[in-house]
């Protein structure tokens, strides 16, 4: 059985209240609840991580390689500011789909560049909640295609 992880970045704790215009107003809870019902639904394992902290989104990239399959990250804010974070997603030896609730290109001028699209297998963004629930059957459909990274 396919193992994904997926990596919340900073911010998105807050999601229901901060900007609900831009993110909406539904709860992180809730989005990993329905991320977790469509893996059950396709037959795959779903871990979670949030977390504000840079470092800690580097080491779970780094750490995996040979614990799961492919890895969902939304870094929020870091994806425009973060070397560090472009260089694991390059290093973590698994595939790495880029997730966005908005659509950055569309916002302001320092959004619209992301330092991971390049080390990153795909991009899924704009569609708010549902950018994770095409970004995980994509993610899915490309390890069954058996790409790699």
């Amino acid at each position: 059985m396919q193992r994904i992880l997926v990596l919340h970045g900073p911010n998105l704790n807050a999601l229901g209240t901060r900007e609900p215009d831009v993110y909406g107003r539904g709860t992180l809870a809730e989005l990993d609840g329905r991320l977790e019902a469509l893996a059950k639904e396709l037959g795959c394992e779903l871990e979670s991580l949030q977390t504000q902290h840079e470092g800690v989104l580097v080491d779970a990239l780094h750490g995996a390689a040979g614990r799961v399959s492919g890895v969902l990250l939304n870094a929020a804010g870091l994806t425009h500011t973060s070397v560090a974070l472009r260089d694991a997603v390059a290093a973590s030896r698994v595939p790495v789909v880029e997730v966005h609730l908005s659509n950055p290109a569309a916002r302001e001028e320092f959004r619209r560049r992301s330092l991971l699209s390049g080390a990153a297998v795909a991009v899924v963004q704009g569609f708010g909640p549902d950018s994770y629930l095409l970004a995980l059957r994509g993610l899915l459909g490309h390890l069954a295609r058996g790409v790699s990274k």
